[in-house]
Formats: structure tokens, C-alpha cells, sequence
């Protein structure tokens, strides 16, 4: 029986073209004034200080922090520092209305849906958990933030590690299988099933022609009562 949903944002709740075409663009050219005007904050200072470790640069002015912040977007690097700036600048960007979060319509109706049956709901997504809630609490669909029960990140893992899945289990406080994941990324499904999770992948552009896990085209075709 699922007690727990958990669920992946770019590719699934919303559109990667958002991310990629809007929040991304924004980060990477607030990224130089950002980290100039806050170079001394520590909350900033504590993540180029783990950009550092990371890289093994010296990392000693803003300009090459910006730099490096940068070749890490154009790599697609799921590198935490990053994350966490990123999620920093998009905060100014969602309070300022300079953008707002997209989501495909099925996705929040069927969230709040499964928030009115009980089932708990989680996040899990590469963005830092700061950037998650923003996400949620900017959205064109409204705050969702009240139907989340947490959120997870890279510091449980990278998602395609069957062990951040058993850590997540483990702070959602549910065994791996009454916990249903959603996905389109394959790879992340099949870590997750490996960790005992039940698993939908998300084929919103009917693109992939086989999967050994549930495919779906949208959170319409989801019953979490019939697994």
C-alpha cells in the first residue's frame, strides 16, 4: 500500500524548458553582482568555501567564483555550492515577479487531489531545498508549499544512487515500499526501485517507446491506491 508519494519537478511536476530557458539564464547573469554584493555574507561565504573544496581552486574573488559557478552550469554539474547560489538568486527573482514557476495543469490539481486523500507529499530534486520551495511557493498554479511534508536534495545523495532513495525512506519514515516515486528520468526510477520504492515514469512527450517501469503521460493516469 503507498503512504507516501515522492515526487522529481523538472521533467515531471513542470517543464524543463523552464529551468533551462528561464532560471538558468536568469542565475548565470545575476550570478558576478550577486556574489559581489554578498561576498562577505556567510551563508554565501560557507558555499564558496565548499565551491573550493570541490574544485580545488582558489576561488579568491567573486569574479572567478561567477566563473567557475558557470562552467559548472554549462557542464550540467549537479554540484551542491551551486545549487544553493542558484537558489539564492532565484529567491530575488520569484519575490521581484520577474518570473513565476511553471507547471503542467495536471500536476497541482492532482497534488492537492492526493494531499485531501492523506497521502504525504515529498520533493526530491537536484535544485537545493530552497529552491524547491520557491519553486512550489512562486508557482503559476499558486503556493503548493502547505501540501509538502518535506524536501529532499543532493546532500541526500545524487539521484541516481539507490542509497539517497534508502536515506529518504529512512527521514520520510516509511519503508521503501509503501513510498511511490515519480520521475522521467529512468535512471532515477531504477535506483529508486533498487531501494524498494515503487515507481511511474513521467513520458509527457510520448518520446520513450519502452520502460520496465508504469508509464504515464501526466499525473492523471496515477492511482496510488492501486499499487
Amino acid at each position: 500500500m503507498i503512504r507516501a508519494i515522492l515526487t522529481d519537478i523538472e521533467g515531471t511536476t513542470s517543464s524543463i524548458r523552464f529551468v533551462k530557458e528561464v532560471l538558468f539564464p536568469y542565475a548565470a547573469e545575476q550570478m558576478g553582482d550577486f556574489l559581489a554584493r554578498h561576498w562577505d555574507d556567510p551563508a554565501v561565504a560557507e558555499q564558496v568555501a565548499a565551491a573550493r573544496r570541490d574544485s580545488d581552486e582558489a576561488l579568491d574573488t567573486p569574479e572567478q567564483a561567477a566563473t567557475l559557478m558557470r562552467t559548472w552550469v554549462d557542464q550540467d554539474r549537479k554540484a551542491t555550492p551551486l545549487k544553493a547560489l542558484q537558489g539564492m538568486i532565484w529567491e530575488s527573482g520569484y519575490r521581484n515577479g520577474d518570473y513565476q514557476a511553471h507547471l503542467y495543469p495536471d500536476a497541482p490539481r492532482r497534488l492537492r487531489d492526493w494531499h485531501h486523500q492523506g497521502f504525504p507529499l515529498y520533493v526530491y530534486s537536484s535544485g537545493s531545498v530552497a529552491a524547491q520551495k520557491l519553486f512550489f511557493g512562486y508557482s503559476e498554479a499558486g503556493d503548493l508549499t502547505p501540501l509538502f511534508q518535506g524536501y529532499f536534495d543532493t546532500t541526500s545523495g545524487g539521484k541516481k544512487e539507490a542509497a539517497s532513495y534508502r536515506r529518504i525512506s529512512e527521514s520520510i519514515g516509511l519503508p521503501g515500499n509503501d513510498i511511490l516515486f515519480l520521475s522521467d528520468v529512468e535512471e532515477e526510477l531504477d535506483a529508486a526501485r533498487d531501494a524498494g520504492l515503487h515507481t511511474v515514469l513521467l513520458d509527457r512527450d510520448n518520446a520513450i517507446a519502452s520502460s520496465h517501469h508504469p508509464k504515464v503521460a501526466d499525473f492523471d493516469a496515477i492511482d496510488p491506491t492501486s499499487f
